[in-house]
């Protein structure tokens, strides 16, 4: 869902074994947390992002990016959080 509060879900299908990164950025391009970062086979999944930095602080409310970056391929959505 978006807006959401207080987590979201990023859905991703793999058509073949690939490392996958999920990545998430403030609207300044800072990393605000890394998601998943492994080699997966391929499948569908999902990853939660629960608005907290590397550092388990919450963010603030406002607009952040999700990078999925799989093989070659790299997809990325604007998410909005409010609290």
């Amino acid at each position: 869902p978006n807006p959401f509060n207080p987590t979201t879900v990023i859905a991703f299908s793999l058509p073949e074994r690939s490392r996958v990164t999920v990545e998430v950025f403030n609207i300044l391009g800072q990393r605000v947390r890394r998601l998943l970062d492994e080699e997966r086979p391929s499948g569908d999944y999902r990853v939660v992002w629960n608005g907290t930095d590397q550092s388990g602080n919450q963010v603030a409310s406002g607009v952040y990016l999700y990078r999925l970056q799989a093989a070659d391929r790299v997809t990325a959505r604007k998410m909005v959080l409010l609290r």
